[in-house]
């Protein structure tokens, strides 16, 4: 039986990397979020998000064309609701990655659903890795570092906490989540 597996974790916790090798699964559907931030360098329209403007989430809005929906950082997410009944229809597992906010809201309309926070293995390691991006400015860092440590307050009110320390491991305690096996096309 398919389910929805939602996946939180804070900016540089390293989430896009290990849900990176589950979307090579055939048998897991990855919703793709829309957006209306700016697309960062290697990112694909439609792979890692859908890129819309304002005016055009706020129409899906009006529409209730969204699961969950919410303002990060002065930007909007929103989680499309067609694909995930299409997806579970065709008896895949859903992984539906969002932020806290999401998760609250989600939580709530999903009780079903299991819930897996991605958390970093030290704060100093996720500033590292915010750094390293070389994509935002400092006052987006500091930004991110401080709404970071709030939303690793809500960690306990996940089913499971994933600390993503090694990449290899991390995504074998995921897949056990899934009661999946590893599958040899995955790192």
């Amino acid at each position: 039986m398919s389910k929805i597996y939602i996946v939180s974790g804070p900016s540089g916790s390293g989430k896009g990397t290990l849900l990176a090798e589950l979307k090579k699964r055939d048998d897991v559907f990855y919703s793709v979020s829309a957006t209306t931030r700016d697309m960062r360098p290697g990112e694909i329209d439609g792979v890692d998000y859908h890129f819309i403007t304002r005016e055009q989430f706020l129409e899906m809005l009006d529409r209730d064309e969204f699961l969950e929906h919410a303002e990060y950082q002065n930007n909007f997410y929103g989680t499309p609701t067609q694909p995930i009944k299409d997806n579970l229809a065709l008896g895949k597992d859903v992984i539906v990655e969002i932020e806290v906010q999401g998760f609250l809201q989600l939580k709530e309309k999903l009780p079903e659903a299991e819930t897996i926070f991605i958390m970093p293995p030290s704060v100093e390691e996720l500033e590292r890795r915010l750094r390293g991006r070389g994509t935002e400015t400092e006052e987006v860092i500091r930004g991110r570092l401080e709404t970071a440590m709030k939303e690793m307050e809500y960690a306990g009110q996940y089913d499971h906490v994933v600390v993503n320390d090694c990449i290899i491991r991390a995504v074998r305690e995921l897949l056990s989540i899934m009661g999946k096996n590893e599958g040899s096309n995955l790192l």
